[in-house]
C-alpha cells in the first residue's frame, strides 16, 4: 500500500482517535494492513485518490484516523457532492442515534423527530426542500425503503455501532444505485468489516425517561485457514414516552460475514434483523399546539370508557418485525475486468393502528352493505392497518478498463410483494388487545359470513428491470476526470382490490430514461472543481393505484360510497439536478461549495377531485424549481480541537397552480413546502485520547406546511453535547470509555417538522372564484432536555 506523509502523520495520531479505532489497532497489531475498494458498483473509483490525499487506512474497517471536523466531514474525489459522517463522530453521539440524526447537521439535511434517543418510528427527512419518500436508502448495495410508500424508517436499519460511514449524497442517486423514488438524492450507509482477531465490543447505556440499553458485538476473527471473518450484535432497548402514556421497544441484531482473497476481491453476506413496539406520538395541528403545547394531541395513560376510549395509548401500541439480508461481491479477473454483484432480500410486517369507535349497523365493506357485526353502538375498537410484503433482488455490473476508460454495463432486477389490510379488533375491558399485531383471525371483527370486515384492502406486485451503461473517463494522470452514464429502468406493477366494488384490478407498465453526465477536474492537488448534470425519478406510490370506499352521505351515515379514486394515470415525478462545486482537501482544511439547481416535473400530490371535492384523488401537481447553495468545512485537530461548519441557502418555488375542489389555488411563485431558506449546522471537539467532548448545534429557518404559504412552523434552534473520557486498558477491557449524551440543552419547546401538509390553512378564493375551504396540517413535536450515559469498552 502506497502511505503518503499525510496518512504517517495520521498514523502517528492514532491515540487521539474514537475508542473503536483504539480497539482496532489492539485487534490488527502484527496484522497486515490493507486497503480494498467498495464491494458493489459504484460511479467512483479508488485511483481517484491521489497519494498525496489519502486520509485514512482500513484495518478492523475503513476507520478515519484523522478526525476533520470531529469526523462529520470527509475528503471527496467524485463528480457529485456528497456529505459523509464517520466512525469517530458516531462514536461520540449516542449509542440509540438512528442514520438520520446522525446527518442532521449535514448541509441540505432537514430532519424531523419525535423522540431523543431516535426509536420511534414518526421521523421523517426531506433534502434540499425533498421529502424522505424521494429519498433512496441504500445499506451495503440493497434498497431500504418500504416498497409501497417509499419512505425510510431509520429505526429500523441497523445498530450506530456497526456503521463504517453515513452519507447523504444530496443531488442525485449513482448510475446503480437500486432505488425507484431518488428524485431528491440517496442516503449511503456501510457497515464495519469484522476484526481479524477474535475479541468483541459491548456497551449498557442509562438515561432518561428510563431509556435503557445494551448492545454486544461478538467477533470470530479469522474462522480456521480459511479466510473467512465475520460478526454478528445483538441490543435491547426500552423507553418510556416523554409524552402520552406508553413505552417502546426494540430489538436488534446485525451480522456481517466477509471473506477476501487475491487482489481486491471480497464476498460478504451481511443482514439486519428488527422488531420494535413503540407507542405511535401523536401529532399536533398549529392550533393545538398554541393552545396546548407538548400536551397536544396527547394519548391517555388509563383506559377511560366512553367517548374518549379510543385516545388510551394501548390503542396505538405499533408493532413492527423486518428482515434484510445482502450478499455483495467484487471480483478482480486481472487489472482490466472486474464484477460486481450483489443479490438482496427483505421482508417486513408492521400494524399501524389507532383507536375509534365502530358501531354493530349501518357499515358498508367496499361498497356492499354489512347487516351486523358482533358490536354494541359506538364501541371501542382498534382500527388496524397492517402491511406484510417480501422484496428480492439482484444487482451485477461488469467492469472493462481501457486505457482511460473504465465502462461499466450493468443490469438491476427487483421484485416485490405488498399486501396491505385494514382490519379491526375488538379490546378488553381494560383497553388492551390479545393481539397486538392484528394478523390472526381469530381476534379480528368478524361478518355474519365469517370472513373479517376490512376498510381497506390491496394486494400489488412489482417487477422492475433496469439496464445501465457508463464509463469513467480518466485523463491527465487523473487530474480529469469525466462519468458519462444512461440508464433505463422499465417498471410494471400490478395487484388486485379485495373489496367489492367496481374495481378490482389494476396494472401499470412505466419506463423511464436517466441520462447523466459529470466532471471533476483537480487543478492542484489540493483543489478540485466539480460539475455534474443528472437526471432522477420517483414513481407513484401503491396506494395510489386504488379506490377507497365508506364515504358519507350529508347526514354522516355511510353509504359505500367512493371517498378516494384511485388512478394509474399517474407519470413518474422526474428531477433534473444541476450542480457546480468547488473542493479543498488540505493539509489543514477540508471544505466544499456546491451550487445546485433542480427542475422538478409531475410532483404527484393528494388532493379533492375537480368534479367532486369530497373524494381525494393523487394528481400531477406541475413543476418546482430548487436553487440554493451547500458549504460545508472541517478541519484537522488543532491542540486537540477540530470545528466543522455547514451552511444552506435554498430558494424552491412552485412553478403551477394546482387544482383543489374544482378551482385553481393560486400556488405558482410560492415558497415549496419543507423547504427553510437558510439551515446551518455546527460542531466542536476536544479529543486529547482521554478526555473528550462535542458540541453540535443546528438552526433551521421557518419553513412552510401549505403550498398557499399561509401557514408555518417558525425558526428552530437547538444544542446538543457529549462528554466523556477514555480509560487505558483494563485487563481484558480495551478502551472502557464513560459517556454523557445530552439533547436539546437549552429545553426548547418547538415543532421539530412538517408531517402532513395541505393546500391552504385558510378559506382561499381560486383564481375561478371558488371559495376554497382550508384544512390544518400536522407537525412533529420536538423532544425536551434529556440525558443519555454509557458504558463501552472493547475485549
Amino acid at each position: 500500500m502506497r502511505l503518503s506523509f499525510s496518512g504517517l502523520r495520521a498514523l502517528l495520531l492514532l491515540p487521539l482517535c474514537c475508542p473503536s479505532l483504539a480497539l482496532a489497532e489492539e485487534q490488527t497489531k502484527g496484522q497486515q494492513t490493507h486497503t480494498h475498494t467498495p464491494t458493489h458498483p459504484t460511479t467512483s473509483h479508488p485511483h481517484d485518490v491521489q497519494a498525496k490525499e489519502v486520509e485514512y487506512i482500513t484495518t478492523h474497517a475503513t476507520t478515519e484516523v484523522t478526525q476533520r471536523g470531529g469526523g462529520l466531514i470527509r475528503p471527496q474525489h467524485g463528480t457529485q457532492s456528497i456529505s459523509e459522517v464517520g466512525r469517530s463522530y458516531m462514536d461520540v453521539q449516542a449509542p440509540t442515534a438512528s442514520a438520520f440524526q446522525l446527518v442532521s447537521i449535514l448541509p441540505g439535511a432537514n430532519v424531523a423527530t419525535s423522540d431523543p434517543f431516535g426509536i420511534s418510528p414518526n421521523t421523517n427527512i426531506s433534502v434540499r426542500g425533498l421529502n424522505g419518500d424521494a429519498i433512496g436508502y441504500v445499506l451495503e448495495g440493497m434498497p431500504l425503503n418500504d416498497i409501497a410508500s417509499y419512505g425510510g424508517y431509520p429505526n429500523q436499519f441497523a445498530d450506530t455501532e456497526n456503521y463504517s460511514t453515513a452519507g447523504l449524497q444530496q443531488g442525485s442517486s449513482d448510475l446503480d444505485s437500486p432505488v425507484l423514488n431518488a428524485a431528491g438524492g440517496v442516503m449511503k450507509l456501510s457497515f464495519l468489516d469484522p476484526a481479524f482477531k477474535p475479541g468483541g465490543f459491548a456497551s449498557f447505556s442509562y438515561g432518561s425517561f428510563n431509556t435503557r440499553r445494551g448492545f454486544l458485538r461478538l467477533e470470530t476473527g479469522e474462522i480456521g485457514h480459511s479466510g473467512v471473518r465475520g460478526f454478528a450484535s445483538y441490543s435491547n432497548t426500552h423507553t418510556d414516552n416523554w409524552r402520552s402514556g406508553g413505552y417502546d421497544t426494540r430489538q436488534h441484531i446485525d451480522f456481517k460475514l466477509l471473506k477476501e482473497w487475491g487482489q481486491d476481491n471480497r464476498a460478504s453476506l451481511v443482514g439486519s434483523w428488527n422488531r420494535a413496539i413503540t407507542s405511535y406520538y401523536p401529532f399536533t395541528s398549529l392550533k393545538d399546539w398554541k393552545t396546548y403545547g407538548t400536551h397536544s394531541g396527547a394519548l391517555t395513560h388509563h383506559y377511560e370508557p366512553g367517548d374518549n376510549s379510543y385516545n388510551y395509548w394501548r390503542l396505538s401500541r405499533d408493532p413492527e418485525e423486518t428482515l434484510y439480508v445482502g450478499a455483495p461481491v467484487h471480483l478482480r479477473f486481472n487489472q482490466r475486468y472486474s464484477f460486481d454483484i450483489t443479490p438482496y432480500a427483505q421482508s417486513a410486517y408492521g400494524n399501524f393502528p389507532y383507536g375509534s369507535q365502530l358501531s354493530g349497523t349501518g357499515n358498508y365493506y367496499g361498497t356492499l352493505p354489512v347487516s351486523s357485526l358482533p358490536l354494541t353502538d359506538n364501541q371501542t375498537v382498534r382500527s388496524e392497518y397492517t402491511q406484510r410484503s417480501y422484496r428480492a433482488g439482484v444487482n451485477m455490473a461488469f467492469h472493462a478498463r481501457y486505457k482511460w476508460n473504465d465502462f461499466v454495463m450493468g443490469y438491476w432486477y427487483d421484485y416485490s410483494d405488498d399486501n396491505q389490510r385494514q382490519p379491526f379488533t375488538t379490546v378488553n375491558d381494560d383497553g388492551s388487545s390479545a393481539n397486538i399485531w392484528g394478523d390472526k383471525r381469530r381476534d379480528r371483527v368478524l361478518m355474519p359470513n365469517g370472513n373479517p370486515y376490512l376498510a381497506g384492502a390491496f394486494h400489488t406486485m412489482s417487477q422492475v428491470n433496469a439496464l445501465y451503461i457508463g464509463d469513467h473517463i480518466s485523463l491527465m494522470q487523473d487530474r480529469l476526470a469525466m462519468d458519462i452514464g444512461f440508464k433505463e429502468v422499465m417498471m410494471h406493477r400490478w395487484g388486485t382490490n379485495d373489496v367489492p366494488g367496481p374495481q378490482r384490478t389494476i396494472s401499470s407498465n412505466k419506463a423511464e430514461p436517466l441520462p447523466r453526465f459529470g466532471m471533476r477536474w483537480n487543478f492542484t492537488k489540493q483543489d478540485q472543481i466539480f460539475l455534474n448534470v443528472n437526471t432522477n425519478f420517483r414513481a407513484p406510490t401503491a396506494s395510489s393505484y386504488y379506490n377507497q370506499y365508506a364515504g358519507t352521505d350529508a347526514n354522516g351515515n355511510a353509504n359505500g360510497s367512493l371517498s378516494k379514486a384511485g388512478t394509474n394515470h399517474l407519470k413518474n415525478e422526474y428531477s433534473i439536478a444541476e450542480e457546480f462545486g468547488y473542493r479543498r482537501t488540505g493539509e489543514w482544511i477540508t471544505a466544499s461549495v456546491t451550487f445546485f439547481n433542480y427542475n422538478f416535473r409531475n410532483r404527484q400530490i393528494k388532493t379533492g377531485e375537480p368534479n367532486n371535492p369530497n373524494i381525494s384523488t393523487s394528481i400531477n401537481a406541475g413543476k418546482q424549481t430548487s436553487r440554493g447553495v451547500d458549504v460545508e468545512i472541517g478541519t484537522r485537530p488543532w491542540h486537540h480541537l477540530s470545528p466543522y461548519a455547514s451552511f444552506e441557502y435554498l430558494h424552491a418555488t412552485i412553478d403551477s397552480n394546482i387544482a383543489a375542489r374544482g378551482d385553481l389555488l393560486p400556488t405558482a411563485g410560492k415558497t415549496a413546502i419543507r423547504s427553510p431558506h437558510f439551515q446551518a449546522g455546527a460542531g466542536l471537539r476536544y479529543d486529547d485520547g482521554h478526555f473528550f467532548s462535542m458540541v453540535t448545534m443546528h438552526y433551521m429557518s421557518h419553513q412552510y406546511a401549505t403550498f398557499m404559504n399561509d401557514e408555518r412552523i417558525p425558526a428552530i434552534m437547538t444544542a446538543d453535547l457529549a462528554l466523556g473520557y477514555r480509560f487505558n486498558n483494563i485487563g481484558v477491557l480495551q478502551k472502557p470509555t464513560l459517556r454523557l449524551n445530552l439533547s436539546n440543552l437549552s429545553n426548547q419547546r418547538y415543532l421539530s417538522g412538517i408531517n402532513s401538509t395541505a393546500f391552504n390553512a385558510h378559506t382561499t378564493t381560486g383564481l375561478h372564484g371558488t371559495r376554497i375551504k382550508g384544512s390544518s396540517p400536522d407537525y412533529f413535536i420536538g423532544s425536551p432536555f434529556a440525558a443519555l450515559a454509557s458504558f463501552t469498552a472493547g475485549f
